[in-house]
């Protein structure tokens, strides 16, 4: 019996349902989008480890996998998970007990002379910090059985990834709808932007935040420990970043009378914590993935409201692969008018030649 569709009809149908069941698909995921991020996050971090000793020392491909997935939990997820919990507490303490914070905004008023905010906004503003954090960052209060199943999910991935490692690089090549030299840019920016986001920004976050804890400890400041964690997330952020937590505390001081306190947390952050971080990011920068601020800042406004913490390094991902696209179309397009200024300048010849 013949079929109804035409070969043209039937190829459309068939990318129509494609399409569709991979929305149905993307819909019933998109809980968890951000295991599959991070499990390809962790699998560009650990992939020079797996070279080193799958590949080259001919170890077990399950043992080394099994061997990454313990040091990420132990090494990388615990501790982070512990800084966020603690964050989270302490955000939602300062957002439900308002009176300290209202206090130190009518000290920094009367110290300045002006009217900063209503008690009514401050306190409105702190809530929706509280509830934006608890949601922003992971908690296992808020949600144990979907937080378990991500990471679950993600380590599962990151398993197979590296167990079948061949057979899924061949898997991208064959199926990503670029050509081989574009497959190679978004890898090599891939790689830049993990190096320079996840490995470099970790690093350049980690001094920041000890140098400004330590700061705050050592001029007398109450919850330095909490207030050097909030320093180390917000040091993920280019050009604002820390000054948000030692200036603060600096004019905190100063309003309260503690001048010599005051004086000291301002200077050491103007010319220690914010020169170091400075220092750090310039030598880092083109040993880790040269990646522009402004890329970043802008990636990080973008990614962050949509996947949460690993927006950090999702948003300035999707911006650098949509600078290396447009490059490529700029290209293919110089290309192409090449190709056909060439075919014309054929044509002309061959017209020529024939009269």
């Amino acid at each position: 019996m013949n079929n109804i569709y035409t070969h043209q009809q039937q190829r459309v149908l068939l990318i129509a349902s494609l399409i569709i069941i991979a929305g149905f698909i993307i819909f019933g995921l998109s809980s968890y989008i951000s295991a599959f991020l991070g499990a390809g996050i962790l699998y560009v971090v650990f992939s020079p480890w797996f070279t080193a000793l799958a590949i080259k020392r001919n170890w077990s491909k399950p043992l080394v996998t099994t061997l990454l997935i313990i040091f990420s939990v132990v090494v990388i997820i615990m501790p982070f998970l512990t800084l966020s919990l603690l964050l989270i507490d302490r955000i939602q303490y300062y957002s439900q007990h308002t009176e300290d914070i209202l206090n130190l905004a009518k000290k920094a008023e009367q110290l300045t002379g002006y009217q900063i905010t209503s008690q009514k906004n401050i306190q409105t503003i702190l809530q929706q910090g509280g509830s934006y954090a608890s949601r922003l960052l992971p908690s296992i209060a808020g949600g144990a059985l979907d937080f378990i199943v991500i990471l679950g999910l993600m380590f599962f991935t990151m398993y197979f990834m590296f167990v079948q490692q061949d057979s899924f690089l061949k898997g991208l090549q064959k199926y990503l709808p670029f050509k081989r030299d574009t497959q190679k840019e978004l890898g090599e920016s891939l790689k830049n932007n993990v190096n320079a986001n996840v490995l470099g920004q970790l690093l350049v976050c980690l001094v920041q935040g000890v140098l400004t804890g330590a700061t705050l400890w050592i001029f007398g400041v109450p919850d330095a420990i909490f207030w050097g964690t909030v320093a180390f997330f917000m040091a993920f952020i280019p050009v604002l970043g820390t000054p948000l937590v030692w200036a603060p505390a600096g004019l905190i001081q100063l309003s309260q009378g503690n001048t010599s306190q005051g004086i000291g947390i301002l200077v050491v952050g103007v010319v220690v914590i914010i020169n170091i971080d400075n220092l750090l990011r310039i030598m880092l920068a083109k040993r880790m993935g040269d990646i522009h601020p402004l890329v970043t800042l802008a990636g990080i406004v973008l990614g962050v409201p949509i996947f949460g913490i690993l927006g950090l390094v999702v948003g300035p991902l999707l911006l650098s692969y949509f600078i290396v696209l447009i490059h490529v179309f700029e290209r293919e397009n110089r290309k192409q008018e090449k190709e056909v200024a060439l075919a014309e300048e054929q044509v002309e010849e061959t017209a020529e030649q024939k009269k």
